[in-house]
């Protein structure tokens, strides 16, 4: 029951985040935009990552995060490889490949690439930062896969809707975001969680400085 709960949040999260850069996008604008070449990027990695996964047996010992494993290399490798079975590894890259895309026609390309980056490169070490967890994780699970990027990118639309809107079931849907991704590492040590808090600061923050050097744009998008 635990790990279907685990599931179930972990979904609705996503849900929530995917629903928010639909907003902050426009709904009705997506078959005009022009197409997300930083998403297909990301995207394309991703799914080559998996490629490789089935034509070299030896490509996860090689690419993942062990960390009983050197290489410096294994903290951004680990994220295109995929460790969830058929049905993680198919919700991993339609979930990158959806948010990449959303994130790309809010934030633009380089910020997007930018975040996604963050979102390997940070959580770790805030939590290292701020006392969480003991070190790198010696569960097998967390050495590979892309998730833990994603959920990071995809709360920085709810940032970014949560700025765009003023309808309060909007409000409450993209301040639910960290909210939900709170409870979740609170009850569950659910990673996704806590990871997607991150993503929404660090979005709070970007936002900020960017509304300080950019004028503001008519419209919906940025």
């Amino acid at each position: 029951m635990g790990a279907i709960l685990f599931n179930v949040t972990t979904a609705a999260l996503m849900v929530m985040m995917v629903n928010c850069g639909l907003g902050v996008v426009g709904r009705d604008t997506l078959r005009s935009r022009p197409l997300p070449w930083a998403a297909i990027a990301l995207t394309a990695v991703a799914v080559g990552g998996v490629l490789l996964q089935l034509v070299w047996s030896g490509a996860m010992d090689a690419l993942d995060a062990d960390p009983a494993k050197s290489g410096w290399w294994r903290e951004f490798t680990s994220v295109f490889m995929q460790n969830g079975g058929l049905f993680g590894g198919l919700w991993n890259l339609v979930t990158l490949a959806a948010v990449a895309a959303l994130a790309q026609w809010y934030w633009g390309g380089t910020l997007t690439l930018g975040f996604f980056l963050a979102g390997i490169l940070l959580p770790g070490r805030i939590d290292d930062l701020l006392g969480f967890g003991d070190g790198p994780s010696t569960d097998p699970r967390n050495f590979a896969g892309s998730s833990g990027a994603t959920y990071f990118l995809g709360a920085t639309l709810a940032l970014a809707f949560l700025t765009r809107t003023r309808l309060p079931k909007e409000l409450a849907l993209a301040a639910g975001v960290p909210v939900l991704g709170l409870a979740m590492w609170l009850a569950q040590d659910n990673g996704h969680g806590l990871v997607s808090v991150y993503g929404f600061a660090l979005a709070a923050v970007a936002w900020a400085v960017r509304r300080r050097l950019v004028r503001p744009v008519s419209g919906r998008t940025v």
